[in-house]
């Protein structure tokens, strides 16, 4: 019995010390097999985990003043581009312009008026240059006329009665000449007169034409239309609602805009490029791998772009490894765009050997 005890007690020490190293072994091969496993992905293959979905947001912003008459969306639905939204009361609109429009056609009728006067003054015009002719002719027989009485005056032949009265016939007929040549001069001085105010009267037109246009368009600005297609988000307005020129109302989310900002570290430039196939597993779906493509990177980086960027010649300098934003494409099916949201978080791994 002592013999036996002895012998399976030296056996048990025995087995104890090969089991240990064993499994020393087994670990170390584990381990081994794991860091050369990672050694050649990250040869391979830049990731980060500092990265989010990013995506086109457009501002819908109201244009004009008003009440709201009535919101034709609802929010986070698809909307299209070029769809009406929301609607303002637009009755002071459309009394601006028909104010426009009625002082408009005063302007018209003040052209037409002036146009008539031309046609009138012109018709005066001829008719003046005509008396000028007719007193002209009248004043050469009235000449001709007092030249033969001042010669017969002398002789005796006529009384000096009858040469006074035709000196008088040629001065009232040099008068009726030069007022003739008088009223031909002040026509056409009225007629550029006339002109003139047609000019004033059309340039008076075309400003009535730019109210009118602009009232118009104040008009169309009452109906907030949808600048893309994409998803509305959350409006902050409600029916009845007051609201002013340039306030914001709510954002659209582009269709076919998301992509990813990836926030590398500046260590880890120095082998990732445009082109470059990347792989995106977003948190929200980790099982979902989505393909993408390097696109182009900021030219600054995230520090430096912000609203306080940081100076180092403070004097008070740590250095501290600066993260520069990466822009990726999206490659996937409309199916697994639509899941996607801009600011969700993802972890891309950019392959840097193809």
């Amino acid at each position: 019995m002592t013999t036996e005890s002895t012998t399976e007690t030296t056996i048990e020490p025995q087995k104890k010390s090969k089991i240990v190293p064993i499994i020393l072994a087994i670990l170390i091969i584990i381990g081994a097999v794991f860091g050369i496993k990672e050694y050649l992905y990250f040869s391979k293959h830049v990731d980060t985990d500092d990265a989010q979905i990013d995506g086109d947001i457009s501002t819908v912003v109201a244009r004009v003043g008003g009440y709201v008459k009535e919101i034709k969306f609802e929010e986070n639905t698809p909307v299209k581009e070029g769809d009406t939204l929301v609607t303002l009361d637009d009755r002071d609109y459309k009394v601006k312009l028909e104010q426009a429009t009625a002082i408009q056609k005063g302007a018209n009728a003040g052209v037409g008026v002036s146009q008539s006067q031309i046609i009138a003054i012109s018709a005066n015009t001829s008719t003046a240059k005509s008396n000028i002719e007719s007193a002209k002719v009248k004043l050469w027989q009235a000449q001709k006329d007092f030249e033969r009485y001042a010669n017969l005056i002398k002789d005796g032949s006529i009384t000096q009665q009858q040469f006074d009265q035709a000196k008088a016939t040629r001065d009232v007929a040099r008068a009726t000449y030069d007022a003739a040549k008088d009223q031909y001069t002040a026509a056409i001085k009225q007629v550029g007169t006339t002109k003139s105010q047609l000019a004033v009267s059309s340039n008076s037109v075309s400003e009535r034409q730019s109210e009118v246009d602009f009232a118009n368009l104040q008009l169309s600005y009452t109906n907030i239309i949808s600048p893309a297609t994409g998803i509305a988000g959350k409006k902050s307005i409600q029916k009845g609602q007051l609201i002013q020129a340039g306030q914001s109302l709510f954002s659209i989310v582009n269709d076919n805009s998301l992509y990813v900002t990836a926030n590398f570290k500046e260590t880890q430039l120095e082998e990732i490029h445009s082109g470059l196939k990347v792989d995106i597993i977003v948190d929200a779906y980790p099982d979902e791998h989505i393909a993408g493509e390097v696109y182009n990177f900021s030219p600054v980086t995230g520090a430096k772009g912000s609203l306080l960027p940081p100076d180092n010649a403070t004097g008070n300098f740590v250095k501290v490894v600066q993260r520069v934003p990466v822009k990726i494409r999206i490659k996937a099916t409309k199916e697994i765009l639509s899941k996607l949201r801009p600011g969700m978080s993802v972890n891309v791994s950019v392959s840097t050997k193809d």
